[in-house]
């Protein structure tokens, strides 16, 4: 990768750990399934009177919005409100890395090099330490139920990816803020039917017209930094390298995820998971320079 797209991944690094922080803050003031029917809502309008519709076939638009956008924040937020701390969700949603890597080998049949899949074990064996470290720590009790949510916004977010690399493949010309601003209108109706169904009309009335400042910031921080600048970055990303190449940078965003939970909500490291944290980057870092690494070696010798 380019140095000028490394650091743009960095950048959407950042504002994925910070996001997590903003849900819990938006959780305070409204229930997670209006959350995400409105965080969907603002993304769509009023851009889609602005920017033109993407020239793709409605399935895989579709199937775009359905997995990275309802199905990924629908477990996660619910995983979040059930008492899953944001910190360590930062981290289990990463299981998305290695999801993806596994889908893109399956549908998109991508070659892995050794370094990838070394460099992919630790990182995971620095997710489990992580866990650990939550475990033993003094946040409250993971729920089992949370873990399973999680875990499966994860598997959503990976299917988001594929179906991204798909669309951009077969119509590269695809704009990606088109994709991103376009994709949103379609969870909009299905979470705010889980709202009135699961939620109730008592609850969206009373979260609406209670609405206070931290909801609506935290609103507009999921809608217009988290979505259409954050997934309009990895989405370009995506259309220009392969998976394997760029997947791997989220498994930062725990990083900046726990850390942020720790100076914001008190959601404080012990020494498991800075270790954790440690084994992540060092996995990262084989991932991503591993390969240019040996061949200089290599060519050295």
């Amino acid at each position: 990768m380019s140095v000028k797209d490394t650091l743009l991944a960095l950048l959407v690094v950042v504002i994925w750990g910070i996001n997590f922080v903003i849900i819990k803050v938006g959780l305070h003031g409204m229930p997670p399934f209006l959350l995400g029917g409105l965080r969907f809502l603002l993304v769509a309008v009023p851009a889609i009177f602005f920017i033109p519709a993407p020239k793709i076939p409605l399935k895989w638009l579709a199937l775009y919005a359905t997995t990275i956008s309802f199905l990924q924040f629908a477990f996660l937020f619910c995983a979040i409100n059930i008492g899953m701390p944001t910190g360590i969700a930062s981290l289990i949603l990463q299981s998305q890395v290695f999801f993806t890597i596994i889908l893109g080998t399956l549908f998109l049949a991508e070659k892995i090099k050794v370094m990838q899949i070394l460099g992919t074990l630790i990182a995971a064996g620095g997710m489990a330490v992580l866990v650990e470290g939550g475990m033993g720590n003094t946040l409250s009790g993971i729920p089992p139920l949370g873990m399973l949510l999680t875990l499966t916004a994860g598997l959503c977010w990976a299917f988001g990816n594929i179906t991204n690399k798909i669309i951009v493949t077969a119509s590269p010309k695809t704009p990606i803020l088109s994709l991103v601003v376009w994709s949103a209108l379609i969870p909009v109706c299905p979470f705010l039917l889980c709202s009135w169904i699961f939620e109730g009309r008592t609850a969206i009335v009373d979260s609406i017209v209670g609405i206070k400042a931290p909801t609506i910031l935290a609103l507009i921080y999921l809608a217009f930094i988290s979505t259409i600048i954050g997934y309009g970055l990895w989405g370009a990303l995506l259309s220009r390298y392969e998976t394997w190449r760029v997947t791997p940078f989220a498994l930062l965003v725990p990083v900046v995820g726990l850390t942020s939970a720790a100076l914001i909500l008190g959601e404080l490291l012990n020494v498991l998971q800075i270790i954790g944290v440690i084994v992540i980057m060092t996995g990262l870092l084989i991932n991503v320079f591993g390969s240019r690494v040996m061949s200089r070696m290599a060519h050295h010798i």
